[in-house]
């Protein structure tokens, strides 16, 4: 049984690196890393484009079958474990938070791509088949900077982003009109406090001072654009971090509870339980037991 949640760094899964970037066929990267099929967390930017293969991928706890001409995205934090069957062929990149930030005059760019705003139910996409050759080119032109030495991390730079705007535009293109509501400018900034503050701000007032808008209406727009009451949108993202931690043995719950500002262990299992079922404990084994058997 997995007795650590590694939260890994980007140098020891290169095989292609500098201090920011790492590019490689995830055919390698998988013989190298066999051992990261248990649930664990990275502190950089990670996808993986599919070409052949098949099984499941887990981000956050929600379950996803692996398909060819499918990518999956992941932010730093998030945490992932993989059980693929056949033989698996792609494209892994990996890349510090720090690798656009000089490069773009935005540093929150990356957040306007939905596959990027955390929600692991926006990080699978399957790349729509009249892209698929743009796509599994621009990777290869990928690798093919791993060897160059000039002007390198600028060109994987450039080519990281015509990917991520081909699939934007694309996912635009074959999504339903009403599909793009969770742009909405103030639901935007309202998610990007909850992730800097939600185990100091609980309440939905608080928000709504933040944002200069009344509770009320911060309410309705998350009814109207999330289908979520405001509290439910802060509970749901306290729930994920306590996942996030339940898993790393290390930890206690009193721990834990103290790590998300709950003011005593028993008001954390309270919490907990009424918004998942289960007290910490009992998602706790049910996670080391799944670990066990991978």
């Amino acid at each position: 049984m997995q007795t650590t949640f590694p939260r890994l760094d980007i140098g020891p899964l290169s095989e292609y690196r500098e201090d920011d970037v790492m590019i490689s066929r995830f055919e390698h990267y998988l013989k190298e890393h066999q051992n990261l099929v248990f649930p664990h967390r990275h502190n950089f930017y990670h996808l993986v484009f599919f070409t052949q293969g098949g099984g499941f991928h887990t981000i956050d706890f929600n379950l996803f079958s692996v398909h060819p001409f499918q990518i999956y995205f992941m932010i730093p934090g998030q945490v992932h474990s993989w059980d693929f069957e056949g033989e698996m062929k792609g494209y892994v990149v990996n890349f510090s938070e720090a690798f656009f930030r000089s490069f773009l005059l935005k540093p929150d760019y990356l957040d306007s791509f939905s596959f990027f705003d955390g929600d692991s139910s926006n990080s699978v996409v399957a790349v729509a088949k009249e892209i698929q050759p743009d796509i599994a080119g621009l990777f290869e032109e990928l690798l093919l900077q791993t060897g160059k030495t000039k002007f390198r991390e600028d060109i994987i730079r450039v080519l990281l982003l015509h990917i991520f705007l081909l699939l934007e535009q694309s996912n635009a293109q074959h999504k339903k009109p009403n599909a793009q509501n969770q742009k909405n400018p103030l639901i935007r900034n309202f998610q990007k406090l909850i992730e800097k503050n939600f185990t100091t701000l609980k309440q939905p007032g608080e928000y709504a001072e933040l944002l200069h808008v009344t509770p009320n209406h911060l309410n309705a727009l998350c009814k109207e654009h999330l289908s979520l009451q405001a509290g439910a949108v802060i509970r749901n993202r306290i729930v994920l971090e306590a996942k996030r931690l339940l898993i790393n043995l290390d930890f206690t719950v009193s721990e834990i509870a103290y790590k998300l500002n709950f003011s005593d262990n028993s008001y954390f299992t309270r919490f907990f339980k009424k918004e998942t079922g289960v007290t910490p404990e009992v998602f706790r084994a049910k996670s080391a037991n799944q670990s066990a058997k991978s």
